[in-house]
């Protein structure tokens, strides 16, 4: 399934990738480890490259289902060095064996930062020492340079065209080609985000900036984009198509982990150790911008701006009980957040929806993830027993239990291959090539996923002990709507069927009629 997925689902749509596919990761909740940003820029660059080095020795074992089984670590391997090329009827993902080299956005300019000196990495305090001389850069951008990235934010066709007319030789390709062969981007910010007691919607505001930024400050191609704000704190924006978010997720906690409690910081925030002021600056990439490319840029970034203004995001804080008590209840802290979105949901519409929350399928090769169809006859009837007075507590209790039984029955067969939405997805992608027309398939791909769910765990690598260090808790992550009836302004992208719910794990784009399907190939596994 997954060969297909990745290029039906994810490298075909045509849409942007902001909001529509790309998700977020945050930082500690409460804890800021420096508020020097070229400081904490520089732990937690090296931070990542000791998990890349690591991955490339094949050092960092494989996730465990319940502690027993091992799951797929396929997803890993595009983790650095990779980026989406746009193309015209489809995109392609250009994965390089290394990289040594950071690509930098900094206040409408570019950078080329490398990454090893005399073949060792970078210490800690020396790339401080190259951040800082970014944001000491007095120059200002050259023309059509700062909204470049927009390019990256809009749609898929305009952009592949851009591409291919403007950045194919020359200076521009040379730069380009620093961008897209880079291990990662960076994003040194000029804003201050994170969490705030005194500040109402706080989270909100940071929440979007991940998700989407000005829409030009990110390059939405890359695996992934980290993101340092000027007062230390950061977080990461990830291109969905080459994984899913607890791959992102493990790094993010080895990053984390390894920035708090094994390289630490010094006085005054800085990184430990003293600079080498004999390093080389940082380069700065040079573009040559010509009007009609400016234009392009321009459109995007149009585009892009419409589709950031159109979120509406509420992220807040819940503090009366987590999953410790819902386990000391007998229940799974997944199965209870869905009854309650279920719940909510009606509370808040006045019916039930076809609900999408994603499952990992990694128990198998190279697996994605499938569909859990959360809205049951189970839950619907424990939610509509909320809404009767006549119901007893203990029978609302009853109904509880067996929703919440139902929807775990959901999620293992799901894990274990026995879910449905993939292989609907596969008989779709066959009668597409075959030319053949079903009544069965045109009823079940109509119906739309209005509700769109997904969990991704954390402490998969407990590092640290979250009990004794309780404020060290990550917000997590998120990822934009993914139905056009929960906007404001009609649909996300080009028409077509919209197959999936999306999430952190799980992607939402359409299967566009408007593209023509290809043989597919089958897979090899």
């Amino acid at each position: 399934v997954s060969d297909w997925w990745e290029q039906y689902v994810y490298l075909r749509s045509r849409g942007p990738l902001m909001v529509n596919s790309n998700y977020y990761a945050m930082d500690f909740l409460y804890v800021t480890p420096s508020h020097v940003q070229a400081a904490r820029a520089g732990n937690a660059v090296h931070a990542i490259l000791q998990y890349r080095r690591k991955l490339d020795r094949g050092e960092i074992p494989p996730t465990m289902a319940l502690g027993v089984v091992p799951m797929c670590s396929s997803q890993s391997e595009r983790m650095f060095n990779t980026t989406r090329i746009p193309g015209k009827e489809a995109d392609t993902l250009l994965h390089l064996l290394d990289s040594k080299h950071l690509a930098v956005y900094h206040r409408g300019r570019f950078y080329k930062v490398w990454l090893y000196h005399g073949g060792a990495p970078l210490p800690p305090r020396d790339l401080e020492l190259q951040f800082q001389r970014i944001l000491d850069d007095p120059s200002p951008p050259q023309p059509g340079e700062e909204r470049l990235a927009a390019l990256t934010a809009g749609d898929r066709a305009p952009w592949a065209e851009a591409r291919s007319r403007f950045f194919s030789r020359g200076t521009n390709k040379a730069s380009l080609d620093a961008i897209e062969r880079a291990a990662f981007f960076l994003t040194l910010d000029e804003d201050a985000h994170g969490f705030s007691a005194d500040h109402e919607g706080c989270m909100d505001a940071y929440a979007k900036s991940l998700l989407h930024g000005r829409c030009y400050d990110r390059w939405f191609d890359k695996s992934f984009t980290l993101v340092v704000y000027s007062n230390g704190k950061l977080g990461a924006n990830a291109e969905h198509s080459w994984a899913d978010a607890p791959i992102i997720g493990h790094l993010w906690e080895f990053m984390l982990a390894t920035d708090k409690f094994v390289l630490g910081y010094g006085e005054g925030g800085h990184c430990v150790g003293d600079p080498d002021t004999r390093l080389a600056p940082p380069q700065r990439l040079q573009w040559d911008i010509p009007e009609e490319c400016g234009a392009a840029i321009e459109a995007s970034y149009r585009v892009a701006k419409a589709l950031a203004e159109d979120v509406d995001f509420c992220c807040f804080q819940f503090t009366a009980f987590g999953k410790g008590l819902m386990k000391r209840c007998r229940t799974s802290p997944d199965a209870f957040i869905q009854i309650a979105l279920q719940l909510a949901h009606f509370r808040d519409k006045g019916g039930f929806c076809l609900t999408y929350e994603a499952s990992m399928t990694r128990l198998f090769r190279e697996g994605r993830t499938e569909t859990v169809r959360s809205c049951t006859a189970e839950s619907t009837a424990f939610v509509r027993s909320m809404a009767d007075p006549r119901h007893s507590r203990s029978e609302r209790q009853r109904l509880f239990r067996l929703a919440a039984e139902k929807h775990q029955l959901l999620y293992r067969l799901a894990m274990t291959g026995a879910g449905i939405d993939r292989h609907l997805f596969c008989l779709y992608v066959v009668s597409r090539y075959l030319g053949v027309q079903s009544p069965f398939l045109a009823q079940v791909l109509s119906e739309p996923w209005r509700l769109s769910t997904s969990q991704t765990p954390q402490q998969q690598l407990k590092m640290f002990d979250l009990n004794e260090h309780p404020d060290h808790v990550s917000t997590g992550g998120g990822f934009g709507p993914v139905s056009a009836a929960v906007g404001r302004h009609g649909a996300r992208g080009p028409p077509g069927h919209r197959w999936g719910g999306g999430g952190a794990t799980g992607p939402r784009l359409e299967l566009n009629r408007a593209a023509p399907l290809r043989r597919p190939h089958p897979s090899p596994t």
